[in-house]
């Protein structure tokens, strides 16, 4: 029988921790992913010929909007007043490279709301062409860089 590991709080349960004591700061994130599809699709998608309208347009308003929700998708992120989110989509070899920037003055950072949004992004260009390829690929969904805060810098190496 595997063994169920979880991190629970003194009373046992799940806790958000406390950010109170933490100094506001600038603080940056900044993440991206890749959604793989045939030249057919990608062409499709530049066209501007996607039945559900204007796929890159959409993704972008659907990362802003995941970023400023990720308080409300993932257990225990604090709810932000974000300064900045900007999603970038690029066409690239094979698809496309889409990219988060995330701000806030805060006491906590910024990383999942980054993660959120270009997950978001992705899936919401995988939804508007699935219809013209189901095998399309959403990969390499990192982080890229954390700015601000105790921890710092922080640069993905690659």
């Amino acid at each position: 029988m595997a063994k169920k590991l979880t991190h629970l709080g003194k009373s046992g349960e799940a806790h958000m921790v406390d950010v109170s004591a933490k100094a506001a700061t600038e603080r940056i994130a900044v993440a991206e992913g890749h959604v793989v599809m045939t030249k057919k699709t990608l062409d499709l998608v530049l066209k501007g010929n996607a039945k559900k309208g204007d796929v890159l347009g959409t993704a972008r308003l659907a990362g802003i909007m995941a970023a400023k929700r990720t308080h409300e998708l993932i257990p225990l992120c604090h709810p932000l007043a974000l300064s900045k989110v900007e999603i970038d989509i690029e066409k690239e070899r094979g698809g496309f490279k889409v990219r988060s920037t995330v701000k806030v003055k805060g006491p906590t950072g910024v990383e999942m709301e980054a993660l959120t949004a270009v997950s978001v992004a992705c899936l919401t260009i995988y939804d508007m062409v699935k219809a013209v390829e189901r095998g399309m690929r959403i990969e390499g969904v990192r982080l890229i860089e954390k700015r601000g805060g105790k921890s710092g810098h922080y640069q993905a190496k690659g």
